[in-house]
This record gives C-alpha cells, sequence and structure tokens, in this order.
C-alpha cells in the first residue's frame, strides 16, 4: 500500500488533513503559507485514486479511507492527533473518530459531509453520479455549491485538478460512500472538540444541515458560519481559515 501523503511543519501537534471530493492532498496547498509550522505538524493524504495513489486499487470506502488514514498515522509514529476534513473529508475524519475515539485530539469540519449521508433528490442525484465521467457536472457542482458568483478562471482551474488527480472509478465509488452511508450512532455524544466552518454561500452542506447534524450529535460542537465563502473556504478564504482552525486547534484539544 503506498502512503501518499504531502506533510509540512515540525511543530508538537499534529494535524491530519482530509481532502474533499474535487480535491487531493494538493488541494491544501493554497492553504500552506497562512499554517503555523512552528506549533503544528501538518499531514495532507490522498486517499486511494486520488493524487499520488491515483493508480492503487481499492474498493473507495469510508471504512477503507480511514484504516488507511490510521495507518499512514502509525507508520509516521502519531499516537494521538487532530483531525480537519473538508467536504467529504469530513465523513472520513468521522469515521476514523468512530474507529479510533482514544486517538482524535479534536476534530474540524470544512462544509463536511455529516455521519448521515447526504439525501438527494432525482434530479441533484443526476448530476452528481454524472461527474465521474462528465467534467461539465464536476464544473456545474463546483459553481453550483460555491453559490454561482466566482470566476470561471478559477471554476476551470478547481475542475483541471480534479481531472488530473484523481480517478473516474474512484470518483463513481466514494459519490456512494460518502452519500449513502449512515454511521452516524457510531459518533453519537462523542465528547471529543468539534469545530464545524459553513460557508455563507454553500446551499447544501451550510449552516442549517450542520446545526441538524454535527451540532445535535456532538456535545462540544461549535458552528461558524464563513462570510464570502461556499463550500471551499480553503480557496474562497484561506487566511480566515487557518486563523479559525489554528486559534480553535490551540484551545479546544483534549
Amino acid at each position: 500500500m503506498s502512503t501518499g501523503h504531502e506533510e509540512i511543519g515540525g511543530g508538537a501537534h499534529p494535524v491530519i488533513a482530509l481532502h474533499g471530493w474535487f480535491g487531493s492532498a494538493a488541494s491544501w496547498r493554497v492553504l500552506h503559507p497562512h499554517l503555523d509550522t512552528s506549533r503544528f505538524r501538518y499531514v495532507f493524504p490522498d486517499y486511494r485514486g486520488y493524487g499520488a495513489r491515483i493508480d492503487e486499487a481499492g474498493e473507495h470506502t469510508l471504512a477503507e479511507a480511514a484504516a488507511d488514514v490510521l495507518a499512514l498515522a502509525d507508520r509516521l509514529g502519531l499516537d494521538t492527533f487532530s483531525l480537519v476534513g473538508h467536504s467529504m473529508g469530513g465523513a472520513v475524519a468521522q469515521r476514523v473518530l468512530a474507529d479510533a475515539p482514544q486517538r482524535v485530539r479534536a476534530l474540524v469540519g470544512i462544509s463536511p459531509v455529516p455521519a448521515s449521508g447526504v439525501p438527494f433528490d432525482d434530479q441533484g442525484w443526476a448530476l452528481f453520479s454524472g461527474a465521474a465521467d462528465d467534467l461539465a457536472n464536476r464544473r456545474a457542482i463546483i459553481d453550483l455549491t460555491t453559490g454561482n458568483r466566482l470566476t470561471a478562471v478559477w471554476l476551470d482551474a478547481m475542475v483541471e485538478h480534479s481531472r488530473k488527480h484523481s480517478d473516474p472509478a474512484a470518483v463513481a465509488d466514494y459519490l456512494h460512500a460518502w452519500a449513502k452511508t449512515d454511521f452516524h450512532a457510531e459518533i453519537d455524544g462523542n465528547p471529543v472538540p468539534v469545530k464545524v466552518i459553513a460557508g455563507e454561500h454553500d446551499p447544501a452542506l451550510g449552516e442549517d444541515t450542520m446545526k441538524a447534524t454535527f451540532a445535535q450529535w456532538y456535545p462540544h460542537c461549535d458552528v461558524e458560519v464563513f462570510p464570502n465563502a461556499g463550500h471551499y473556504a480553503i480557496d474562497e478564504t484561506p487566511i480566515a481559515l487557518a486563523t479559525t482552525l489554528e486559534r480553535f486547534l490551540s484551545t479546544s484539544t483534549v
């Protein structure tokens, strides 16, 4: 098994950051210049079928992705760590928490997928399920989930990143993994400190969804709405994101 990942920082607090459905480990690079690498050690893994692991076979399930995260943590000697997950990565992070709760110091979700999955109507499912093979669908999804308000240059770059860094079969499989898997009963009531960041322009995984899911399940959960951000706060508001992320991790870990 490949342990393809990127890493920056040498701080005493390890943080494993998990990318979204259209992302990769490289998606976090826009955030790198704003992170405090003296206090934190950031690890950015790729899932099977993505980035440095694009040719690696797998079942592309949340359980498999979480097991790979824990194997990477073992390889790096990280007994405990905090988790950050963007979108689908939020579901993977919660699966890690369910499987190894004693190892997770804190959890941050950036427009994260709830542990209950995501419901779709027929039209929405057609759009998302077609994204594996149709780049136009990927572009439409990115545009929709950021409020149809951002430059076409950025949209095109995001689609190109997704095309370059993901295998279409993996994209198709992971959609079913994050949308159709419900394990929220396994994390309900977990006392880990949780910070959820919702973009004000995210129509699906916005404040209302976060308050109906994360805030109901985690007794120590804070939901913050980011102005001028949709589903991709990593790109849309990186300095504010880094500031909020590290302030939370510095004060709220167990």
